[in-house]
């Protein structure tokens, strides 16, 4: 297959971000397939992949906010401050209250510093924190700056884990790119003194883009066999997640041959570009205003 496009698939649990990449590049007969933001396996839930050109949208997709569903047990921390650590230490959460529950969230609301999980994907001198954990090292990594919109408590359900009693508390987050949910259920259990950790995690929307829209991997494989994986194509992907600029035939033309054309307003910037799409809908080039001229970033359709 050699269309250009975006894909959206519904991650299954136990699968790695490139096992889905892998999977796609197989099934779609292209080895440019690359994504826009990893899940962890115990994760489900959206994956945005970017197929031939299209892999080069991905960057301006990356930083999108993303919306998860999640459950969060209070009453024990773990090695990873989530489900797939060891159990560190079990203070148990029987007399944590609803109205204890939303003060410590809230306090996690907006802009907040945050440190991620020490098994996380950040690179520590060169070398992936969660390596340097599994050879044991203590890894401390630095705060880093994230928004979070959105911190919602949906549903409580009290029950036991092992000899204590545990409260497993039902999420919804709508966060800034590059947040760690998992690092949010730490958090609220220090901040309630019971410890805490992620149980379940299922990103539901990434920018424009919700999971209901997604293919299941067996769907994809049917797909397939039968006329070829459907992509979103870059046309639509730029009136979704771009401010939109119609060009003439002109304008279109000069844009392929990489030249800057007359501004208009809005203007695009480096990090939130105009998309410029020609008459028949499709996208042609991501804009950003310079010196007075409307400037191609990327070329979605050279000359």
């Amino acid at each position: 297959m050699t269309a250009d496009g975006l894909l959206l698939v519904d991650k299954p649990a136990g699968w790695t971000s490139h096992d889905v990449v892998a999977r796609t590049r197989r099934l779609a007969g292209t080895r440019k397939v690359g994504h826009s933001g990893t899940l962890d396996p115990m994760a489900t839930g959206l994956l945005v992949l970017g197929l031939n050109r299209a892999t080069r949208l991905l960057t301006y997709l990356v930083g999108a906010d993303k919306t998860y569903e999640a459950t969060i047990r209070l009453g024990q921390d773990t090695t990873t401050d989530d489900a797939q650590g060891e159990v560190v230490a079990s203070r148990g959460a029987a007399g944590v209250t609803p109205e204890a529950v939303e003060a410590a969230m809230g306090g996690l609301r907006g802009d907040i510093d945050q440190v991620p999980s020490s098994v996380s994907a950040i690179k520590v001198d060169g070398q992936r924190a969660y390596a340097r954990v599994r050879q044991g090292e203590d890894v401390e990594l630095a705060a880093r700056p994230v928004h979070v919109a959105s911190f919602e408590a949906l549903e409580s359900r009290p029950t036991r884990a092992g000899d204590v009693d545990v409260l497993d508390l039902d999420v919804l987050v709508t966060c800034s790119s590059g947040t760690y949910v998992r690092a949010l259920a730490r958090d609220v259990g220090a901040a309630l003194g019971s410890g805490g950790h992620l149980t379940a995690l299922r990103r539901t929307q990434v920018g424009p883009f919700h999971v209901s829209e997604a293919h299941t991997m067996a769907r994809l494989a049917e797909q397939a066999e039968a006329d070829g994986v459907e992509l979103l194509r870059s046309g639509d992907v730029a009136r979704r997640a771009f401010a939109t600029r119609h060009l003439d035939p002109a304008e279109a033309r000069a844009l392929s041959y990489g030249q800057a054309i007359d501004s208009k307003a809005p203007g695009g910037t480096a990090d939130a570009p105009i998309a410029g799409v020609d008459g028949d809908g499709e996208l042609v080039a991501l804009l950003a205003d310079r010196d007075g001229r409307a400037r191609p970033l990327l070329v979605l359709r050279p000359a």
